[in-house]
């Protein structure tokens, strides 16, 4: 269940990204880092359940922070 969900979570994350590359409207932004930030967070979970807690720790850090700068880009537009 995990693998489908980070395979999704990328390639919404990498997909919208490379929209914003082509046409270079970076209104999506936010969009594209909180669903990043969702992938981290499954790479977390898999490292929680493969006893590495340093890892795991890190990937949920870095998907909080992550969620904070999305939600912060999208009261600042």
């Amino acid at each position: 269940m995990l693998k489908i969900l980070q395979i999704v979570f990328s390639i919404i994350g990498i997909s919208l990204s490379a929209y914003g590359l082509i046409t270079r409207d970076y209104q999506l932004n936010f969009l594209m880092i909180f669903f990043l930030g969702l992938f981290v967070l499954t790479l977390g979970i898999k490292e929680f359940q493969r006893e590495r807690k340093a890892y795991g720790l890190l990937m949920i850090a870095l998907f909080l922070f992550s969620v904070y700068v999305s939600i912060q880009s999208f009261i600042w537009i």
